[in-house]
């Protein structure tokens, strides 16, 4: 009975690149589904909904892969995600504040 031998550094270094290229590839074949589907005669509601798909599956290709989530502790993870969430809880806070129904001036009596 054999066994494999683990890859050494310079292989998995070598695996590494070779996957990062297929994902930036993969990445600018979305970005261009993206572009074509602006120029195409879709509902709004559809287009909007296949937009924040794609833009989905390419943030979680960057953070899973080219940010090394993949291969941290999933503590990392974890921080990573509370922050985004915090983050994000930040942002909706500030739109609801100073969104556009709050920048509408007051009526003069």
């Amino acid at each position: 009975m054999t066994h494999a031998a683990a890859p050494s550094g310079h292989a998995l270094e070598q695996s590494k690149f070779e996957l990062f290229v297929e994902i930036a590839m993969l990445l600018a074949v979305i970005t261009g589904i993206e572009i074509i589907t602006v120029y195409l005669p879709f509902a709004k509601g559809l287009l909007v909904g296949a937009l924040v798909a794609a833009s989905v599956v390419k943030f979680l290709f960057v953070i899973f892969i080219f940010m090394h989530l993949r291969w941290d502790k999933a503590f990392c993870t974890v921080l990573f995600f509370i922050g985004l969430i915090l983050a994000g809880g930040t942002m909706w806070a500030l739109v609801q504040l100073f969104g556009a129904a709050a920048s509408v001036p007051l009526s003069s009596p």
